[in-house]
């Protein structure tokens, strides 16, 4: 993704990570002027951390970086990217990139790996495979467990709406029963009925 940041500004971004997921991302500011380096207006904080708020991943007044990790527990993890404060205000377009789970194993950069075969071209293949399908079958269990827990939140939603309708219905029915035997008796004092 691609966002500006004004000066002394800062934008945070969350993702939903679950245990034991790969997590891998780059961000860095776009030179406006690619003939000049970028002045030291144009440099920026960032800071990764984690649910609990335990700092993975931190660099002050730098022009790009690069993060990777691997979560130790499962919830929102958020990225804090803010512009330096400076005068006159200047606007900064950064260029950010995270990804997690099966993307990033996908993403791997398996050509570092020394090749000295055939056989060892075809080992790195089922190794990224192997990793693919892994992070796919965590990715599965993860999915399949927070369904459990939607439908279990669900069915207990329900059942109280279930009561709380009931309930309503009964409120009703008593409060149209006391109105009408006080018109009733209303009508009877006046002698209209």
């Amino acid at each position: 993704m691609q966002f500006e940041l004004r000066s002394g500004q800062m934008k945070c971004i969350s993702e939903d990570i679950h245990e034991k997921s790969i997590s891998v991302g780059k961000y860095f500011v776009v030179n406006p002027n690619e003939d000049h380096p970028l002045p030291d207006s144009h440099k920026i904080t960032a800071k990764m951390v984690s649910p609990k708020w335990n700092t993975l991943h931190e660099a002050v007044k730098v022009e790009a970086g690069e993060f990777s990790f691997t979560a130790f527990e499962t919830g929102d993890y958020f990225t804090c990217i803010s512009a330096v404060d400076h005068k006159p205000e200047t606007t900064l377009t950064i260029d950010f990139v995270w990804m997690s789970g099966v993307h990033s194993a996908a993403s791997k950069d398996w050509s570092k790996v020394p090749k000295r075969s055939q056989v060892k071209m075809m080992e790195l293949s089922v190794k990224r495979l192997f990793d693919t399908v892994e992070s796919i079958h965590d990715e599965m269990y993860y999915l399949r467990d927070r369904e459990a827990e939607m439908q279990e939140l669900n069915r207990s939603t329900n059942s109280k709406m279930a009561w709380f309708s009931f309930l309503s219905l009964g409120v009703c029915l008593s409060v149209a029963g006391l109105q009408f035997w006080h018109l009733k008796s209303f009508f009877e004092k006046k002698k209209l009925i």
